[in-house]
Formats: C-alpha cells, structure tokens, sequence
C-alpha cells in the first residue's frame, strides 16, 4: 500500500543524512523505524502505567475508597 509521509525539511534532512550514513534508503530506514515504534509499543504502555501506579499510589489508593 502506498503512503505519503510529510516530513518537515529538518526531519527529511535528518532522514536523508541517516539513509546516507547507513547506505540505505530513506524509505527503509522509515519502515524500520515505524516497525521499533509499533512492536515496542506494549512494552512502553505497560511502563507508563507501572510509572503512574508507582508514582501516584497514594492517590490512587484515596480515589479506590
């Protein structure tokens, strides 16, 4: 399928110069990028609510009564 992706010129200047490093091209270091973003994505959600379970028990403990 198709896609357009608009990317600022910094961004796209940012891109290009990693697909330049890395001898790939833009597009490929795009479809990698959004696969690590996807399969890491359950893994930063449970995160962030262990980080809200931690950081806020007190509250929550006053808001189960």
């Amino acid at each position: 399928m198709a896609m357009t992706l608009r990317l600022t010129d910094e961004e796209s200047e940012l891109l290009r110069a990693c697909a330049e490093r890395e001898g790939t091209s833009m597009q490929e270091i795009a479809r990698i990028a959004i696969s690590q973003y996807v399969s890491d994505r359950q893994r930063r959600l449970q995160s962030a609510i262990a980080s809200v379970v931690t950081e806020d028990a007190v509250l929550l403990d006053r808001l189960s009564k």
